[in-house]
């Protein structure tokens, strides 16, 4: 189940001002260590050799995405490298040191489609959502500034 926490919307100049949003709320962190652990109860490969495995993966797929690649996990998505970049007056004036301000990973969720058409992705196919237990709930009678 995922679950979300109220927030109300206070910036100045916003025409959303004073309305109510949810965002979701991270309920930990599962680490390499841990996927290998559960890995390893559901197959038979030991968490060592997963471990191993999955190690290799993220360094495989780096250079891989360092390459210009994209990486394509089936049942999983795709990722590539995208970059963020400032406008020049003309292609003979862009310099990727003046232009290019970051790089980032991009990543794409397999869709999967259905027998009625409908696209679904695939991490989120049967996701529930309810609000979080015990946080300090929003008033809603609260007075706005």
């Amino acid at each position: 189940m995922i679950r979300y926490k109220l927030y109300q919307d206070n910036r100045k100049n916003s025409t959303t001002r004073g309305q109510w949003y949810a965002r979701a709320a991270v309920m930990g962190v599962t680490d390499l260590e841990t996927l290998a652990a559960r890995i390893q109860r559901n197959c038979t490969a030991k968490k060592s050799d997963v471990m191993a495995v999955l190690t290799e993966l993220v360094e495989v797929m780096q250079d891989e995405l360092q390459e210009g690649r994209r990486v394509k996990l089936d049942g999983f998505g795709s990722f590539k490298i995208g970059i963020s970049t400032t406008g020049a007056e003309s292609p003979k004036l862009f310099t990727p040191t003046k232009n290019v301000k970051g790089v980032h990973v991009l990543f794409q969720p397999e869709v999967k489609t259905s027998a009625d058409g409908t696209r679904v992705k695939t991490f989120l196919t049967g996701v529930k959502v309810a609000e979080y237990g015990e946080y300090d709930k929003p008033d809603e009678e609260q007075e706005q500034p």
